[in-house]
């Protein structure tokens, strides 16, 4: 699959680029039903693969994006792994598949994110679905300018243990339920799995485990995820 690609502030290529590149999607291409599923990603996981695959075919998306979070307003008190190290492992993690980018435009904003405003930074011509967490969908209410965000996008929810469906869908009935295995996956977990010294092979695909490894990365724990853990984040934002 072949993608263009605009990078913030230069001229859309002409020349085609395979997928799983940075991308921030073209204007001029009109139509396109982008998936977006944020998060920390420290680190991606399987439970966000599964759920960004999911996505791409039930809701019969041209591509999902994983978007890394810069500061997220409800994470203030957290500390993350690295931006470069943290879209490195996403690299890693989608290198050649189909239908799945990285974008990394809330890394490129200064200070605490929203995800109004990344939805809004993208063409109004933009078919947006919104991949989250049971867990996040029912705080969606408390996000700022959650009713626009709503407003905005098509909301594809990933099942979580301890979250009703029914009570979601009666906070937002617009909400799509997505049909896929529960991956009970934190980021938290593999954090502390890494930092101890447990085998944590088959939570991760193999090339992110390595960089994991190889760089000692969570010898000290920080950050969380958004669809496979306890989160209490405004997910990609």
């Amino acid at each position: 699959m072949w993608i263009p690609v605009l990078v913030s502030g230069v001229e859309p290529l002409t020349s085609p680029v395979p997928s799983g590149w940075w991308v921030h999607l073209c204007p001029i291409l009109g139509v396109v039903r982008t998936g977006i599923l944020g998060g920390t990603f420290d680190p991606i996981h399987m439970a966000h693969l599964h759920a960004g695959e999911t996505a791409l075919y039930q809701a019969e998306l041209e591509r999902v994006l994983f978007m890394p979070a810069g500061e997220p307003w409800q994470k203030s008190d957290r500390v993350l792994t690295g931006a470069a190290h943290r879209l490195e492992m996403i690299r890693l993690a989608i290198a050649d598949t189909d239908g799945f980018a990285i974008d990394d435009r809330e890394l490129e904003r200064e200070g605490p994110t929203y995800t109004i405003d990344t939805l809004l930074s993208f063409p109004e011509t933009e078919e947006l679905s919104l991949i989250l967490g049971a867990d996040a969908a029912l705080g969606l209410p408390t996000w700022h300018r959650w009713e626009e965000v709503v407003d905005r996008v098509s909301l594809l929810v990933v099942p979580r243990p301890g979250t009703d469906a029914r009570e979601v869908q009666t906070v937002l009935p617009e909400a799509v339920f997505l049909d896929m295995a529960v991956l009970e996956i934190s980021g938290t977990e593999i954090r502390e799995m890494a930092r101890i010294g447990e085998p944590f092979r088959f939570l991760v695909p193999l090339a992110v485990h390595d960089y994991i490894e190889d760089l000692g990365l969570y010898a000290e724990s920080g950050g969380d995820d958004m669809v496979g853990g306890s989160s209490d984040q405004e997910e990609g934002s």
